[in-house]
């Protein structure tokens, strides 16, 4: 397995690990309770972690013919 995809575990750890305490807060952020606030976070993190990978795995890039 290259390292790059490595990066992608940080989404999964993310979500996983921090929805067992974000449950435990009882803030409202943007008019969300917290826990939805931490999954809408880690939803555009994750898109811009799997942005990092798509630029940096060599399959993905096209040589000029």
């Amino acid at each position: 397995m290259k390292p790059v995809y490595l990066l992608g575990l940080i989404p999964f750890i993310g979500i996983l690990v921090g929805s067992v305490f974000a449950s435990k807060v009882n803030v409202i952020v943007l008019g969300m309770p917290f826990l939805m606030f931490w999954h809408t976070l880690w939803l555009v993190i994750s898109s811009g972690i799997m942005l990092i990978i798509y630029k940096l795995d060599p399959i993905n890039k096209e040589e000029n013919e």
